[in-house]
Protein backbone atom coordinates (compact mmCIF):
# COMPACT_ATOMS: atom_id res chain seq x y z
CA UNK A 1 0.00 0.00 0.00
CA UNK A 2 1.12 3.35 -0.47
CA UNK A 3 1.79 6.04 1.78
CA UNK A 4 -0.84 8.67 2.05
CA UNK A 5 0.98 11.28 0.82
CA UNK A 6 2.26 9.20 -2.29
CA UNK A 7 -1.35 8.53 -3.18
CA UNK A 8 -2.34 12.12 -3.25
CA UNK A 9 -2.11 14.04 -6.58
CA UNK A 10 -0.13 17.35 -7.16
CA UNK A 11 -2.93 19.28 -7.20
CA UNK A 12 -4.17 18.12 -3.96
CA UNK A 13 -1.04 18.65 -2.24
CA UNK A 14 -0.78 22.07 -3.56
CA UNK A 15 -3.86 22.87 -2.60
CA UNK A 16 -2.88 21.99 1.06
CA UNK A 17 0.06 23.32 1.02
CA UNK A 18 -1.48 26.57 0.02
CA UNK A 19 -4.44 25.82 3.08
CA UNK A 20 -1.42 25.63 5.61
CA UNK A 21 -0.14 28.79 4.16
CA UNK A 22 -3.42 30.57 4.24
CA UNK A 23 -3.17 29.79 8.16
CA UNK A 24 -0.06 30.75 8.89
CA UNK A 25 -1.42 33.99 6.80
CA UNK A 26 -4.51 34.85 8.96
CA UNK A 27 -2.87 33.91 12.25
CA UNK A 28 0.26 35.86 11.71
CA UNK A 29 -2.53 39.23 10.32
CA UNK A 30 -5.56 38.31 12.49
CA UNK A 31 -3.75 35.67 15.15
CA UNK A 32 -3.30 38.10 18.22
CA UNK A 33 -7.22 39.27 17.95
CA UNK A 34 -8.10 35.79 17.24
CA UNK A 35 -6.36 34.88 20.93
CA UNK A 36 -8.45 37.73 22.10
CA UNK A 37 -11.33 36.75 20.85
CA UNK A 38 -10.91 32.86 21.69
CA UNK A 39 -10.16 34.13 25.35
CA UNK A 40 -13.43 36.50 25.21
CA UNK A 41 -14.95 33.79 23.97
CA UNK A 42 -13.84 31.36 27.00
CA UNK A 43 -14.86 34.10 29.64
CA UNK A 44 -18.37 34.60 27.99
CA UNK A 45 -19.02 30.57 27.87
CA UNK A 46 -17.76 30.85 32.06
CA UNK A 47 -20.18 33.78 32.91
CA UNK A 48 -22.79 32.70 30.97
CA UNK A 49 -22.17 29.25 32.39
CA UNK A 50 -22.23 30.53 36.05
CA UNK A 51 -25.12 32.91 35.63
CA UNK A 52 -27.16 29.93 34.12
CA UNK A 53 -26.17 27.49 37.36
CA UNK A 54 -26.91 31.06 39.77
CA UNK A 55 -29.99 30.95 37.97
CA UNK A 56 -30.50 27.26 37.99
CA UNK A 57 -29.57 27.13 42.08
CA UNK A 58 -31.95 30.13 42.30
CA UNK A 59 -34.98 28.71 40.64
CA UNK A 60 -34.18 25.28 42.11
CA UNK A 61 -34.36 27.50 45.46
CA UNK A 62 -37.18 29.17 44.93
CA UNK A 63 -39.49 26.36 43.51
CA UNK A 64 -38.09 24.73 46.53
CA UNK A 65 -39.91 27.49 48.66
CA UNK A 66 -42.85 27.94 46.76
CA UNK A 67 -43.55 24.13 46.46
CA UNK A 68 -43.20 23.86 50.29
CA UNK A 69 -45.06 27.33 51.05
CA UNK A 70 -48.02 25.42 48.76
CA UNK A 71 -47.70 21.93 50.64
CA UNK A 72 -48.13 24.00 53.64
CA UNK A 73 -50.87 25.94 52.14
CA UNK A 74 -52.51 22.65 51.18
CA UNK A 75 -51.82 20.94 54.20
CA UNK A 76 -53.61 23.77 56.46
CA UNK A 77 -56.62 23.92 54.60
CA UNK A 78 -56.73 19.86 54.83
CA UNK A 79 -56.20 20.67 58.41
CA UNK A 80 -59.33 23.56 58.35
CA UNK A 81 -61.56 21.26 56.03
CA UNK A 82 -60.98 18.53 58.62
CA UNK A 83 -61.86 20.35 61.35
CA UNK A 84 -64.91 22.46 59.52
CA UNK A 85 -66.03 19.06 59.12
CA UNK A 86 -65.74 17.66 62.48
CA UNK A 87 -67.41 20.95 63.06
CA UNK A 88 -69.89 20.92 61.10
CA UNK A 89 -70.56 17.24 61.97
CA UNK A 90 -70.55 17.64 65.75
CA UNK A 91 -73.38 20.69 64.79
CA UNK A 92 -75.53 18.58 62.87
CA UNK A 93 -75.43 15.92 65.15
CA UNK A 94 -76.18 18.34 68.25
CA UNK A 95 -78.99 20.13 65.75
CA UNK A 96 -80.43 16.22 65.15
CA UNK A 97 -80.17 15.78 69.15
CA UNK A 98 -81.95 18.98 69.57
CA UNK A 99 -84.35 18.11 67.23
CA UNK A 100 -85.29 15.11 68.58
CA UNK A 101 -85.70 16.60 72.29
CA UNK A 102 -87.86 18.95 71.05
CA UNK A 103 -89.98 16.23 69.55
CA UNK A 104 -90.11 14.23 72.42
CA UNK A 105 -90.80 17.41 74.23
CA UNK A 106 -94.05 18.13 72.22
CA UNK A 107 -94.82 14.79 71.80
CA UNK A 108 -94.93 14.78 75.85
CA UNK A 109 -96.60 18.39 75.79
CA UNK A 110 -99.66 16.82 73.15
CA UNK A 111 -99.70 13.75 75.92
CA UNK A 112 -100.75 16.09 78.82
CA UNK A 113 -102.85 18.59 77.23
CA UNK A 114 -104.91 15.60 75.92
CA UNK A 115 -105.07 14.44 78.99
CA UNK A 116 -106.06 17.66 80.51
CA UNK A 117 -108.81 17.67 77.83
CA UNK A 118 -109.82 14.19 79.08
CA UNK A 119 -110.09 15.54 82.81
CA UNK A 120 -111.77 18.65 81.18
CA UNK A 121 -113.99 17.05 79.48
CA UNK A 122 -114.93 14.56 82.14
CA UNK A 123 -115.40 17.29 84.65
CA UNK A 124 -117.69 19.58 82.05
CA UNK A 125 -120.14 16.48 81.39
CA UNK A 126 -120.21 16.02 85.63
CA UNK A 127 -120.91 19.84 85.89
CA UNK A 128 -123.49 19.64 83.19
CA UNK A 129 -125.50 16.59 84.77
CA UNK A 130 -124.99 18.47 87.76
CA UNK A 131 -126.27 21.49 86.16
CA UNK A 132 -128.89 19.59 84.25
CA UNK A 133 -130.01 17.98 87.11
CA UNK A 134 -130.82 20.71 89.58
CA UNK A 135 -131.92 22.56 86.11
CA UNK A 136 -134.47 19.82 86.36
CA UNK A 137 -135.28 19.90 89.79
CA UNK A 138 -135.92 23.61 89.51
CA UNK A 139 -137.94 22.94 86.74
CA UNK A 140 -140.22 20.48 88.16
CA UNK A 141 -140.48 22.32 91.60
CA UNK A 142 -141.66 25.60 89.06
CA UNK A 143 -144.14 23.34 87.28
CA UNK A 144 -145.71 22.15 91.05
CA UNK A 145 -145.81 25.81 92.00
CA UNK A 146 -147.29 26.56 88.62
CA UNK A 147 -149.67 23.63 88.97
CA UNK A 148 -150.65 24.45 92.51
CA UNK A 149 -151.37 28.17 91.73
CA UNK A 150 -153.52 27.18 88.67
CA UNK A 151 -155.32 24.53 91.02
CA UNK A 152 -156.03 27.78 93.38
CA UNK A 153 -156.77 29.70 90.38
CA UNK A 154 -159.23 27.48 89.54
CA UNK A 155 -160.81 26.97 92.66
CA UNK A 156 -161.06 30.63 92.90
CA UNK A 157 -162.54 30.82 89.73
CA UNK A 158 -165.25 27.94 90.60
CA UNK A 159 -166.01 29.46 93.66
CA UNK A 160 -166.28 33.05 92.18
CA UNK A 161 -168.46 32.29 89.12
CA UNK A 162 -171.75 32.32 88.75
CA UNK A 163 -173.69 29.48 87.89
CA UNK A 164 -175.15 29.14 84.20
CA UNK A 165 -178.30 27.78 85.16
CA UNK A 166 -179.02 30.82 87.73
CA UNK A 167 -177.62 33.18 85.46
CA UNK A 168 -179.89 32.38 82.88
CA UNK A 169 -182.56 32.87 85.58
CA UNK A 170 -181.26 35.98 86.33
CA UNK A 171 -181.51 36.79 82.53
CA UNK A 172 -185.17 35.24 81.82
CA UNK A 173 -186.32 36.87 85.00
CA UNK A 174 -184.42 40.45 83.81
CA UNK A 175 -186.23 40.27 80.33
CA UNK A 176 -189.86 39.28 82.39
CA UNK A 177 -189.21 42.37 83.82
CA UNK A 178 -188.54 44.83 81.20
CA UNK A 179 -191.49 43.52 79.72
CA UNK A 180 -193.44 43.58 82.58
CA UNK A 181 -196.17 41.18 81.52
CA UNK A 182 -195.29 37.80 83.66
CA UNK A 183 -194.98 37.79 87.13
CA UNK A 184 -192.58 36.96 88.20
CA UNK A 185 -192.90 33.23 90.08
CA UNK A 186 -192.07 33.03 93.90
CA UNK A 187 -189.19 30.77 95.04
Amino acid sequence: MAAPAEAKSPNQANGESQGANVDKIRDILFGSQMRDYEKRFVRLEDSVTKALETLRDDMTKRLDTLSSFVQQEVDSLSQRLKTEKTERTESTKEISREIKDAAKGIEKKLGQLEEQMSDGQGELRAKLLEHSKSISGEIEKLRRETAASLDREVETLRNDKTDRAALSDLFAEFSLRLKSDLELPEK
